[in-house]
């Protein structure tokens, strides 16, 4: 006879990073056997359409139905039990598995959730992944999409909720968390405060999984300006390179210093040298693990060396919110936003200093919150070191540097008039962030709408009209290749 004994073991990592107690985002709309990062997802592109202060039906009137672009994917897919980990289980558990599970885990179900339920998109759709830096895979497919011309509106982002006891569980096994036993060690105490276990540049020995649901919206310049929006910021370019050759697939490797370099030369052909010198800061990723601490700075000083850099602002925003695996990318964008709108780097409070194998002669790496200078703070280079060579740095300038090239591109007049605009975009934007604080989040879920009749849809030589939407789909006319 076969038995089954439940057995419950204490697991030696004993932190993560959680959405906040008492916050379920599926409470927010009728989430009935969502998983959890479907949830979040649902949540977090909600809120960033509604923090645009733009209703969304005024966007979709300015392009066409295939001019919005969806860009959004995690690493691990859906494990929980509405998802991957409930189909794996059930049989296991002497459960059926449901008709759900196994869609509802793919990773581009962050996507596909938004085109179906929130926006009603029928224009591009991509679920681009690269461990670690999937937010900036998809913040660069978006930006060069964008370049490019073919489509003018991005939702870029992604969700991950990976705090279930089988994913802790591999990454522990991998050496990879910090642990009880390993950060009594490394502080020579019996007793470990939980909330400073990731400890980027200190004394570390692990990262810290977490959950997250990041995301942005992006527009094309012209855009921007006929409707007033709020501009936060601007995404410059984002570069992204493998490791080569390797003996373990999760160790550094030389990728991370050519995408720096790439973006910082970047920047100086943008901004000037120095203004980079004197007006950029790093948002590392700074995950904690001991490795990461030595090859990242280093990378960082390689850099500044050859660039003329010194005393380079470096911050790492894991030392508050831990590691959330794809969306990781996406945190360090928003935190990267907060400077540029406050002037203030967050110092890295979970360290008690700096540790002595961390190559930081031409870094500033702040323990505390720093207050900005005029001109400081303008470009951030958001870095990324994700498992398998997956690295990549992003480029992003303040709302500041924006403005000035906007101005510079379209003139004073067009300008003045966008500044117009936006005073009253400001203000419902406003309005909608006091009621979200107040827990007021106007969830957009558009289950069970009416669907699009395929037989209304009209097709000609021109293009195509479909229902619903203002413009038409129309056909590129140039010739691609013209030598042909």
């Amino acid at each position: 006879m076969d038995c089954k004994i439940e057995a419950l073991l204490r697991t030696e990592v004993q932190a993560a990073g959680l959405l906040p107690q008492g916050f379920r985002p599926g409470d927010h709309y009728n989430s009935q056997f969502h998983p959890r990062a479907l949830q979040m997802a649902i949540v977090g592109a909600s809120d960033a359409i509604n923090a645009l202060g733009i209703p969304w039906r005024e966007v979709q009137a300015k392009i066409t139905p295939d001019q919005l672009g969806v860009y959004s994917g995690n690493i691990m897919g859906q494990l929980d039990d509405y998802g991957f980990g409930g189909m794996l289980q059930s049989r296991l558990k002497g459960h059926r598995v449901s008709a759900k599970q196994c869609p509802l885990g793919l990773n581009s179900m962050c996507a596909d959730f938004l085109n179906a339920y929130v926006l009603g998109s029928v224009g591009h759709t991509s679920a681009t992944l690269g461990a670690c830096a999937t937010f900036l895979y998809n913040l660069n497919a978006a930006a060069e999409d964008i370049k490019a011309g073919r489509i003018r509106v991005a939702v870029v982002g992604s969700a991950e909720a990976p705090v279930t006891s089988e994913v802790i569980e591999g990454f522990d096994a991998m050496g990879a968390l910090a642990t009880k036993s390993k950060l009594k060690h490394i502080d020579d105490t019996e007793t470990a405060d939980w909330r400073n276990s990731s400890r980027p540049f200190g004394n570390s020995c692990g990262f810290v999984i977490a959950e997250s649901s990041q995301y942005v919206v992006l527009m094309d310049d012209e855009l921007a300006l006929q409707l007033g929006a709020e501009i936060h910021g601007s995404v410059g370019n984002v570069f992204i390179n493998a490791d080569g050759f390797k003996r373990s697939i999760a160790s550094p490797g030389p990728g991370n210093y050519i995408t720096m370099a790439k973006a910082v030369a970047s920047a100086v052909s943008m901004a000037g040298i120095e203004t980079v010198q004197k007006g950029s800061f790093i948002q590392a990723h700074g995950s904690s693990t001991p490795k990461n601490c030595v090859s990242e700075a280093d990378i960082f000083d390689r850099i500044a060396q050859a660039f003329s850099i010194r005393d380079w602002p470096v911050t790492a925003v894991k030392s508050y919110l831990g590691h959330s695996l794809g969306p990781a990318s996406g945190d360090q964008l928003i935190g990267c936003l907060g400077v540029f709108r406050y002037g203030i780097l967050p110092g890295i409070k979970s360290v008690s200093h700096i540790a002595p194998q961390v190559n930081d002669a031409r870094l500033t790496i702040p323990l505390q919150d720093c207050k900005l200078e005029e001109g400081q703070g303008q470009i951030a280079f958001i870095n990324s070191k994700g498992f398998g060579g997956n690295n990549a740095t992003g480029v992003v300038y303040s709302p500041k540097l924006t403005h000035q090239w906007l101005r510079k591109r379209y003139g004073d007049a067009v300008f003045a008039d966008y500044q117009q605009r936006n005073r009253q975009v400001r203000r419902q934007a406003n309005a909608y962030d006091q009621a979200a604080s107040q827990g007021e989040l106007n969830v957009i879920y558009l289950f069970g709408q009416q669907g699009i009749n395929e037989e209304d849809i009209k097709i000609d030589m021109n293009g195509i009209t479909i229902p619903g939407f203002e413009k038409p789909i129309t056909y590129a006319t140039d010739k691609e290749y013209p030598d042909f």
